[in-house]
């Protein structure tokens, strides 16, 4: 649990607040089910663990709908 809570401090820290890694774990999730590829190679299937392992990576980020 305490390695959970230090990814998600991590992640909180790099992206610039929860509600902003909330939002964009959201979309990258979306996408991948949707069919995206993987940015990453790890080997759960799990959508929500491959979008945290790019935003880990710095594969991702959050860009405002306005300048899509």
């Amino acid at each position: 649990m305490e390695e959970k809570i230090r990814i998600i401090d991590e992640l909180d820290a790099k992206v610039g607040g929860r509600f902003k890694l909330t939002a964009l774990l959201q979309k990258r999730i979306r996408e991948l089910v949707a069919g995206a590829p993987r940015l990453v190679d790890i080997r759960s299937d799990n959508p929500i663990d491959v979008a945290i392992a790019e935003v880990r990576a710095g594969k991702v980020e959050l860009v405002p709908e306005d300048a899509e």
